[in-house]
């Protein structure tokens, strides 16, 4: 059997495709299987650390959360005492003022009532002394002559009483 020029091609190109495989297979497939199962382990590898990444970063994401609303009520707190402080140091100053005013007006108050009873105990005392002058001066008068002391002094005793 003779074969033709075309069939000749086509049996050295099966054959060199055969040792071709046969060569590819035993020196270059499983290296380019092993790179390719390597790179596949990789990517998924990197998929999972790329999924623990994502779960850490939403764990992270929640405890900021969570520590940003405690920071917030921490605050609120905080912000609540200080007002409670204000009001309560307002008020122990409005009572100490209120107790201060109190203790001053009646200081004042006594004072004022010392100083009047001295102003009438004054007056009272210059309306004795200016009544005992005069008296004076009209008992001079009237007594300038002894009958009319003698008259005087008849008349006080009669409306004296002795008991």
């Amino acid at each position: 059997m003779s074969l033709t020029a075309p069939e000749t091609l086509v049996f050295w190109m099966t054959l060199f495709f055969l040792i071709f495989a046969f060569l590819l297979t035993k020196m270059g497939w499983k290296p380019i299987l092993n790179a390719v199962k390597e790179r596949e382990k990789s990517i998924e590898q990197a998929v999972l650390e790329a999924e623990k990444v994502r779960e850490e970063m939403a764990k992270l994401k929640a405890d900021n959360e969570k520590l940003l609303q405690q920071a917030r009520e921490e605050r609120e707190n905080i912000l609540k005492e200080a007002r409670e402080l204000k009001n309560k140091i307002l008020a122990e100053a409005k009572s100490e003022a209120e107790k201060v005013r109190n203790d001053e007006l009646a200081k004042t108050r006594k004072l004022i009532e010392a100083e009047r009873e001295a102003v009438v105990k004054d007056l009272q005392n210059q309306v004795a002394q200016i009544s005992l002058e005069i008296a004076e001066k009209v008992l001079k008068n009237q007594l300038a002559d002894k009958d009319k002391q003698m008259d005087f002094i008849k008349k006080n005793l009669s409306e004296l009483k002795l008991n």
